[in-house]
């Protein structure tokens, strides 16, 4: 005969006044934590009690029921309910929901309070992205969410944003395929099939972490803080159709733009525009480019022009902004600390005046129709205007002695009958003087071509040897050579002396390069010689020969230094025409031979680890061995728990100052740097430090006995 199971029997609800109820010292919460008492209160007020209490009856000493209840389970309801009734929004009387157990029943109320909390399942935060979701497709704004659930708005759209990643990749997430920081990193973009693609790729990747799938989501993008975003303008951008992708769980400056072609033809349509404007002033050509990379003047000639001059009223306006910055300056002399708007004011009064310091520059109007512009973006994304360079084709064709008068470009004027046709004829200089024109018939025919390489190889070998026992005229031609090289690169082929100086252009270059110290520095000892040296080679050759010998080696040394090539570049692995690993090794030795002849310190010269140039692009670890080699283990250890994006721009900071070098900066003997003495570690910004640690529990030290949990 089977036994027979026996029935559970739930206890039955029942509504108990609140004032009947009071707050049991049986319950296992001590710890606050989660919603706030206040933030209950105002939902239970909203939405009504959602769940009952847990409540046991009050016996007195001959263990009978007193017709009061305590609650074990369910204290932070109890709490919350109290605050409404002591803010008269509810009734001293009004019937609560209870779940009465026994007083003798088989369980502890200790075991009933416990049980209900561990028992509990929390809410996969995947159904409160959907939950939101949902809430919002059915027409609840995002400000009624928020204050729904006393949450900032921005959560509220945090949410929604990771509710809405691709389906595959929430299914994923679910089943605890995939990190909330992974899945925080796809809400960069809504494109699901990208998504998708980018997560199919990491998942056979080594780096698996949230920055990186922010980069492969990004780098067909042109981030907001790129020149070319900047000089459009986000707000044209937007105005043209063009979709910004936003971070919404990490600061990304500004964003990404994704519509890379549309950015292209705004900044291509907004370049235009300036340049008609520019071309306008009667320029001949007018080079337009997002980007003029360094040296992009090679073989041109700058044109002389002369600053225009001060109108009477803009020298006025300097006269009273120098007066007023006197008078402040006078006013505050002996104050520890200026007032901010003082401070504001000097500043403007200075900006102001440096604004005068940038004046047009004024070209001869026959100059200008042969020459030209170039017109590009600079780094800081506004338009920069380079006037006044000379192409080699588009010089004055040089007048030969008899030849007669020719107009501004070169062509004889016309004869005295308007129907006649007009002729150039061909001008042949020989030592400057034009040789007549010979009867075709009685034309002495050229020398066979194997004569003059057989006569021209006696007077190389002739020339070389009077030239190699004549010190001062060698220097002096080697020099003459170099300078044409350096100044007037259109003749470098020219001449009977092979040396010259190959000009190393950068193909890759950092979009810094041009604005760098060492690039400004050369840019202006350029400039100070191009201003000494005359214009025709015979003048060149006497003003060298009349040179001092501090000046000549000085000319020396500037026209050399532009052949160095101390670049890494790619190897040719195959053994073709292109550099080799040997050649490669070798000039990389080469030229840090000649960074320890000079005494050449990168930092000195001005570079400076920053995010952009190296903290950005490099993995965590690098970032760590940064700063661990500058600042020692503990530095390291300040910024280890952070995202990429917080410690590159941390270590940034950590870095200022140090010193420190990456590898190919550095020279081969030179010290990587020294740990920060103790009692020098440098503190994280509070917002940073430990912020994913949990925070420590407080416990009053005069505490006399337990306090029902809240």
């Amino acid at each position: 005969m089977a036994t027979a199971v026996q029935k559970i029997t739930l206890s039955a609800s029942r509504d108990i006044p609140f004032n009947k109820l009071v707050l049991s010292q049986s319950n296992v919460r001590r710890v606050k934590a989660g919603v706030s008492i206040e933030d209950l209160s105002e939902d239970i007020a909203r939405r009504g009690l959602l769940q009952g209490l847990n409540v046991r009856p009050i016996l007195d000493a001959d263990g009978v029921e007193t017709g009061m209840f305590e609650v074990p389970a369910g204290g932070r309801r109890y709490r919350a309910l109290e605050r409404l009734v002591k803010q008269k929004r509810l009734a001293k009387t009004a019937p609560v929901p209870c779940l009465p157990k026994a007083a003798d029943a088989a369980t502890t109320a200790e075991e009933d309070s416990l049980a209900e909390n561990i028992q509990r399942v929390a809410l996969h935060p995947l159904d409160q992205f959907r939950a939101f979701q949902a809430m919002r497709e059915k027409g609840q704004p995002e400000e009624d969410i928020a204050a729904a659930f006393f949450v900032p708005v921005n959560v509220v759209k945090q949410r929604l944003r990771l509710a809405a990643v691709a389906p595959s990749l929430l299914d994923l997430y679910a089943e605890d395929g995939m990190t909330l920081e992974q899945l925080m990193a796809f809400t960069v973009t809504h494109d699901h099939a990208r998504q998708a693609q980018v997560w199919e790729v990491i998942q056979r990747s080594y780096s698996k972490e949230a920055y990186q799938i922010r980069r492969m989501l990004t780098e067909t993008t042109v981030h907001a803080a790129d020149k070319r975003a900047q000089f459009v303008g986000l707000d044209a951008y937007a105005e043209a159709g063009g979709v910004i992708m936003r971070d919404l769980f990490q600061n990304d400056d500004g964003g990404w733009l994704e519509d890379v072609a549309l950015l292209d033809r705004l900044v291509a349509d907004k370049l235009k525009a300036e340049a008609e404007a520019v071309a306008a002033e009667g320029w001949k050509w007018i080079s337009v480019a997002v980007e003029t990379p360094y040296g992009y003047d090679h073989g041109l000639r700058e044109l002389p022009g002369a600053s225009a001059d001060l109108s009477a009223e803009e020298q006025a306006t300097i006269e009273a902004l120098n007066a007023e910055y006197a008078k402040l300056e006078a006013e505050y002399e002996g104050a520890d600390e200026l007032p901010d708007e003082v401070d504001e004011r000097l500043g403007e009064i200075e900006t102001a005046l440096a604004a005068f310091d940038d004046r047009p520059v004024i070209y001869d109007p026959s100059d200008i129709v042969r020459a030209g512009v170039f017109v590009s973006i600079d780094g800081d994304g506004k338009l920069s205007v380079d006037r006044g360079y000379v192409r080699p084709e588009d010089e004055a064709p040089v007048t030969v002695d008899g030849e007669g008068d020719t107009d501004a470009e070169g062509i004889a004027p016309a004869a005295s009958d308007p129907s006649a046709p007009v002729v150039q004829g061909a001008v042949i200089t020989i030592g400057g003087q034009a040789e007549p024109e010979e009867d075709e018939d009685d034309a002495i025919k050229p020398l066979p071509e194997r004569l003059l390489i057989e006569l021209t190889a006696h007077r190389t070998l002739a020339l070389r040897d009077a030239l190699a026992n004549n010190p001062h005229v060698t220097l002096t031609a080697l020099l003459h050579k170099l300078v044409l090289d350096t100044f007037q690169r259109t003749a470098s082929s020219g001449g009977c002396l092979e040396a010259s100086v190959r000009h190393v252009f950068f193909s890759v270059q950092a979009p810094d390069l041009k604005d760098s110290p060492s690039a400004k520095a050369i840019a202006a000892r350029q400039d100070d010689w191009k201003t000494d040296l005359p214009t025709g080679e015979d003048e060149l050759w006497d003003w060298l020969v009349a040179l001092d010998d501090a000046s000549r080696s000085a000319l020396l040394a500037h026209c050399v230094s532009s052949g160095v090539n101390a670049l890494y570049e790619k190897v040719d692995r195959y053994g073709g025409a292109g550099l080799s690993q040997h050649g490669l090794e070798r000039r990389l030795k080469h030229a840090d031979r000649l960074a320890r002849a000079v005494g050449l310190d990168m930092v000195d010269a001005g570079w400076r680890p920053t995010v952009d140039n190296y903290l950005g692009r490099v993995t965590k670890p690098r970032i760590l061995e940064a700063v661990r080699e500058a600042k020692g283990e503990q530095s390291a250890q300040l910024i280890d728990h952070l995202k990429k994006g917080d410690m590159a721009r941390e270590a940034e900071r950590l870095l200022d100052g140090s010193n420190w070098l990456p590898e190919p900066l550095r020279l081969i003997d030179a010290d990587a740097g020294a740990d920060m003495p103790a009692g020098e570690i440098e503190a994280l910004p509070n917002f940073l430090a430990a912020k994913d640690e949990e925070p420590a529990v407080e416990v009053e030290a005069d505490q006399s006995h337990m306090i029902a949990a809240e």
